[in-house]
């Protein structure tokens, strides 16, 4: 039996998994990761942290798995992207990475627009100008930070940095170079004249590869850090949320991924290219599909941030129930009826990504009173993503692409409380995946696939089964609907006092 190793370096946590060929699962392991914002729209992390938790957790894996390091046949990383890590010519962190949800660069994308003609950018690169844009956080680095700028030699990603440790090779996987605004979709090369809008030298964006590309081999270093014999193959890797779509099946039109991780994400699977600047562009693992997508800056983080700041009082009603906070808040949540009786959400706690792409607005909390607590103001919370969720799906509709079946995965999916509004205020079934462990395992498939011991993208499907399917509520359409309404007309008004 083949053995790979598969590790995705997320927002909130490092999770890695082993996977025996052809479907075994032997073990998972996770590992928190600290987002900090030193400022308000600032979102930073250390990629030590990450290499540190990738250690520690590929040593769980081969022990909790009972096979030897020698058993492992190769290794594959995904990651949020696109995160921003910068190496001076020594290899040295020059500063954290800057993360894809972070929204401090609003006037360098004001800048571009200014500069650049965004029709003829978005049909080159296939994404718009907004804030997730490499260049953009590039342009902010030389005016705020010239001294860092000034030592930049490499530019990649967070699962680049990590393949940077494990093999000692500069290189950017594909998908990290296309929504870092640098591949130009008419030869799918990298750009010299799109790098240059960044400032940077050419030399200092490594080569392109392709996920499932062969990038090289453990070091006799990094091995000592993951107690791995040196010479194990390491593939380029995949994005996460395109690994979590391959995972999941969506190769067909008409079906949709709803993930649920760190942030919320929004995916379908197509052949055809139709580059709009308030969605993402990215390629589908299989080679000829492309991943049209929505990121919402915010997700999981942001359920994360209310329960760490205001939940805390729930804590010993949630362990003397054995529930974790946020099951707790699910139990809460679930006998406040649909609308959360007047509370409203706008979810934009770091500016919002797709589909507005503002990086200066800011969340706001609307229709409190005394009469309401804690049960309410999570709900709320859970319906506000689900009317962002409805609004990618009106702009995926007006770009033309079929929105028929809603497939839901990653670690938010497991709250049914979440999932059943979500199906409500889409009025559509909401199809939960069992086994789906996220990103992790596309990642550990794409080098299955990279070294030769698989030979059929979609036999990843062996992993992972159909779970529940929630049936929308009839009842609760007309609440809804009206609320999305409202969720739709509050943009407008916050935008302006922001």
């Amino acid at each position: 039996m083949t053995y790979v190793i598969g590790l995705d370096i997320g927002t909130t946590s490092t999770i890695g998994i082993l996977i025996g060929l052809p479907d075994r699962i032997l073990h998972i392991a996770t590992r928190p990761v600290t987002l900090t914002a030193r400022h308000p729209g600032w979102a930073e992390e250390d990629p030590e942290q990450w290499w540190s938790n990738a250690a520690s957790i590929v040593r769980e894996l081969i022990e909790a798995g009972g096979i030897k390091p020698s058993d492992i046949g190769a290794i594959g990383v995904t990651g949020m992207l696109p995160a921003v890590v910068l190496l001076d010519d020594k290899g040295r962190l020059l500063r954290p990475s800057i993360q894809q949800s972070d929204a401090r660069c609003a006037a360098e994308v004001a800048e571009l627009r200014n500069a650049v003609d965004e029709a003829a950018f978005t049909g080159k690169t296939g994404n718009g100008l907004n804030q997730q844009l490499v260049t953009a956080k590039l342009l902010w680095i030389r005016k705020h930070e010239p001294e860092i700028f000034a030592k930049i030699a490499t530019v990649f990603g967070s699962y680049d940095y990590i393949n940077w440790r494990l093999t000692a090779k500069r290189a950017v996987e594909q998908n990290w170079a296309l929504e870092a605004g640098f591949v130009n979709l008419a030869n799918h090369r990298i750009d010299d004249d799109l790098v240059s809008l960044a400032g940077i030298p050419r030399t200092a964006v490594p080569r392109k590869t392709l996920s499932h590309e062969l990038l090289g081999h453990v070091t006799e270093e990094a091995a000592k850090d993951l107690g791995l014999p040196a010479g194990i193959p390491v593939v380029a890797g995949a994005a996460d949320h395109i690994a979590s779509a391959l995972a999941a099946g969506l190769t067909r039109p008409g079906d949709v991924l709803l993930k649920f991780g760190g942030s919320v994400d929004v995916l379908i699977a197509t052949d055809r290219v139709a580059p709009d600047p308030r969605m993402y562009l990215d390629y589908h693992l299989v080679p000829g599909l492309y991943v049209p997508n929505g990121c919402m800056a915010t997700g999981g983080s942001g359920l994360n941030w209310f329960v760490n700041n205001f939940a805390e009082g729930e804590r010993p009603k949630a362990d003397a129930k054995g529930l974790s906070l946020h099951q707790w808040l699910d139990h809460l949540a679930s006998a406040v009826p649909a609308g959360a009786q007047g509370v409203r959400i706008l979810p934009y706690f770091l500016g919002e990504k797709t589909p507005i792409h503002d990086a200066d607005v800011r969340g706001a909390i609307l229709g409190l009173s005394l009469a309401h607590g804690p049960a309410h103001l999570w709900r709320a919370l859970l319906e506000a993503y689900a009317y962002a969720i409805a609004h990618h799906i009106e702009v995926l509709n007006d770009m033309g692409h079929r929105t028929e079946t809603y497939f839901a995965s990653d670690g938010g999916s497991k709250s049914t409380v979440w999932m059943q509004i979500v199906a409500d205020v889409l009025q559509k079934p909401v199809q939960r995946l069992a086994g789906h462990p996220g990103s992790c395992l596309g990642a550990a498939w794409t080098a299955a696939m990279g070294i030769g011991a698989a030979s059929d993208w979609s036999a990843v499907d062996r992993f992972v089964s159909l779970a529940d399917r929630l049936e929308p509520n009839p009842a609760n359409a007309p609440i809804y609907k009206q609320g999305y309404v409202a969720f739709r007309e509050l943009y407008p008004i916050v935008k302006g006092i922001s």
